[in-house]
């Protein structure tokens, strides 16, 4: 499988949506910083984009490719496509009376999104203004889910990894040259997110044209392939999605302390750059890849492609989550500290990215382990799973808020309740981690080969050697090379360059550190990028 060259057509387009992500998270913090109308901002973008998430990042293609993939393998492009129109036509109907459903019930909906919202009418009153307008985005990305899986299952990874740099792009042009007040900026910012669920759906739609994709609506009709994609999305749905899910819970509660939503948001931004990149990337092309073996009865193959993504996955996300976990403080203050974004909500963000940080690598593995199951069509493991996993998330994640005397390893008691949150989600993405490897291995459906025995402890000394090195960097040299910055640029820029000269310092101890360890070969890289040599043609008899 050439599982390294589909990962990196993937990762490469969502690198450059999270990099703008990243570009407009910055502007968000300096135009609207952490406060009251920032958390219902915050609050009103994640629910519509929880499904965006859950829908678009695996959980829908879990059920949708297998099935979809199946019919063009075994029955040709005119049954996946009639199949797609009734899938299309079932989802467009059901997930639209949702969105109406959702809209007009936002009042009382939002005494579960935002407790804290409730003692201040007005505030509450406008979180529900905000999230009403946003819920149209769920539809349109419910419709661009299944056009993109439908653009994997064709191994046409660009477009449908491409479309989320459309909301990015619509949303740093409203902050950019948006007005000056936070309510007004807030408001327009809303209206962006639905219209940029437009443009990605009308992208993708006309992506899958050009790629001989027949698509169209159907009259909504329960066939029986569509009521077998309900039974296994519902709860592929709930499993992929899990650690999203957790994010809500935990959002939810943290509106119970103003300013924690903003710093949960910042920190969850910062930690879903890797994750996004890396995990999600390879989650989506393992899936059409291990759905393709197992069909053909190559269950060696499929083990091993589960074993090349677990390495490829953990050489690339454990760096940045030890990164992350060693020096929090300098890279939210590089990346965010600026404008309405002030020293406190650094602090406070950088102790949410530490633990978030601590947590990474199970979301990955999440990630990579789900479609062992989705590939098999079975969604009710994981999904049993991720109802435990959520379960925990909330029981520790009320337990810590509501007791902050556990914080007393802090300074202030009060003021760090929001942290429990966090690291009840990464407790929460450990569990699941464990449960579903350990289940594919109790099953005999994945083993560890010996290349990746081989590898990881040699993955994870380079990691520990650019740990100590980036944390050594930032301790010892920040006040030896941060004035001599300051001689050369602008005040506002010496801080992102520092951070910019230790993480890229940190890159480049880890490479070396694994290509002399053994953790990394450069000729490994550049065969499994290679494209696949064509097949040559037998000669004609004319």
């Amino acid at each position: 499988m050439r599982l390294l060259r589909s990962s990196a057509v993937v990762g490469g387009f969502t690198m450059i949506s999270r990099v703008l992500g990243l570009v407009r998270d910055m502007l968000l913090a300096a135009r609207l910083g952490a406060g009251p109308v920032t958390d219902a901002f915050f609050q009103a973008f994640q629910f519509p984009n929880l499904f965006r998430r859950i829908f678009a990042e695996g959980a829908f293609n879990a059920a949708f490719i297998p099935l979809y993939a199946g019919r063009l393998e075994t029955k040709g492009e005119d049954e996946a496509a009639k199949f797609a129109r009734e899938v299309l036509g079932v989802l467009t109907t059901s997930v639209l009376a949702i969105v109406v459903i959702a809209q007009l019930a936002m009042p009382w909906l939002m005494y579960l999104l935002g407790p804290g919202f409730i003692e201040n009418p007005d505030l509450f009153a406008y979180a529900v203004l905000l999230t009403q307008i946003t819920m149209p985005y769920l539809l349109c990305m419910s419709i661009a889910a299944m056009l993109s899986g439908a653009l994997n299952s064709h191994e046409k990874f660009a477009a449908a990894a491409a479309a989320p740099i459309i909301l990015n792009i619509v949303l740093i042009s409203l902050l950019a040259w948006g007005p000056g007040s936070i309510g007004t900026l807030a408001w327009l910012l809303c209206i962006g997110i639905s219209v940029s669920g437009l443009l990605q759906v009308t992208w993708l739609w006309l992506a899958a044209r050009r790629a001989g994709i027949k698509l169209g609506f159907s009259a909504p009709r329960l066939t029986p392939a569509v009521k077998r994609l309900l039974i296994l999305g519902v709860p592929g749905a709930a499993a992929a999605g899990v650690t999203h899910i957790n994010q809500l819970v935990a959002s939810s509660i943290s509106t119970l302390q103003e300013g924690a939503r903003s710093w949960i948001y910042y920190a969850d931004r910062l930690y879903q750059l890797p994750l996004g990149v890396i995990g999600i990337a390879m989650g989506v092309a393992l899936l059409p890849a291990l759905t393709k073996r197992l069909r053909a009865g190559a269950e060696d193959e499929a083990n091993t492609g589960m074993n090349r993504a677990i390495e490829i996955s953990l050489a690339l996300t454990l760096p940045a989550a030890a990164a992350l976990f060693v020096i929090p403080d300098l890279i939210v203050s590089g990346l965010l500290e600026r404008g309405a974004f002030d020293p406190a909500d650094r602090a406070n963000t950088s102790i949410a990215v530490m633990i978030y940080a601590a947590g990474l690598p199970a979301f990955v593995m999440i990630k990579v382990f789900s479609p062992g199951f989705f590939a098999r069509e079975d969604t009710v493991t994981p999904m049993k799973f991720a109802g435990l996993a959520v379960a925990v998330n909330l029981v520790i994640g009320i337990g810590l808020f509501f007791a902050p005397v556990w914080f007393a390893i802090f300074s202030s008691l009060e003021g760090y309740r929001f942290v429990g949150l966090a690291l009840a989600t990464s407790i929460a993405g450990w569990l699941n981690a464990v449960m579903l490897m350990t289940t594919l291995a109790n099953r005999g459906q994945f083993t560890l080969d010996p290349r990746l025995v081989y590898k990881l402890p040699r993955i994870g000394g380079a990691v520990a050697i650019m740990a100590a090195c980036v944390w050594g960097l930032d301790t010892y040299l920040r006040d030896v090379v941060e004035p001599g910055l300051a001689i050369l640029l602008p005040d506002l820029l010496v801080r992102p360059a520092f951070m910019l000269f230790v993480v890229g310092t940190g890159a480049a101890i880890y490479g070396a550190s694994a290509i002399l360890l053994g953790a990394l070969r450069p000729s490994e890289l550049v065969g499994a990028m290679r494209r696949p040599e064509a097949t040559a043609s037998p000669p004609s008899d004319t």
